[in-house]
């Protein structure tokens, strides 16, 4: 199992990169989906923008974008592209820090990978759900200042 973060012309404030990305698998393994390997892409707006157009046909800014890799039943194996552009707009409209959003956003793109859906109004309140139940399993993980 691995989990890779991947920085595209962006820097953003990760801290706690190695326990992060053991608690990516530990909500895989919550949700009872085993996985193979999950690639987190941090980028800009006209990056992600240029893959909605391409892969999406959609011409907007979005934050995030998430590609399943792998055939049905078999691991889970997907690509994972945040803007942090828009999670510091994001972060600013729903008054929380940027480093919440990004954490939020992270978790909602594995939730993703595990086949929780947000098209419908029940489907975004059982996604919001389980962002804020993994946001304060993350929030309780004692971890330090490293990197």
């Amino acid at each position: 199992m691995k989990v890779n973060f991947h920085f595209n012309l962006v820097q953003p404030y990760l801290p706690n990169r190695r326990i992060l990305k053991e608690f990516v698998i530990k909500l895989f393994n919550k949700e009872g989906k085993p996985l193979q390997n999950v690639d987190y892409v941090f980028c800009t707006d006209e990056f992600l923008l240029q893959l909605n157009q391409d892969f999406l046909q959609h011409d907007y800014y979005t934050d995030i974008i998430t590609f399943t890799l792998s055939a049905p039943k078999l691991p889970i194996e997907g690509e994972i592209y945040i803007s942090t552009e828009r999670i510091k707009e994001n972060a600013k409209e729903y008054d929380r820090t940027s480093l919440n959003e990004l954490h939020r956003v992270m978790f909602h793109g594995a939730l993703h990978l595990c086949g929780y859906k947000d098209e419908t109004k029940r489907q975004k309140a059982i996604m919001t759900s389980k962002e804020d139940f993994y946001l304060k399993l993350w929030n309780k993980v004692p971890r330090g200042t490293s990197a």
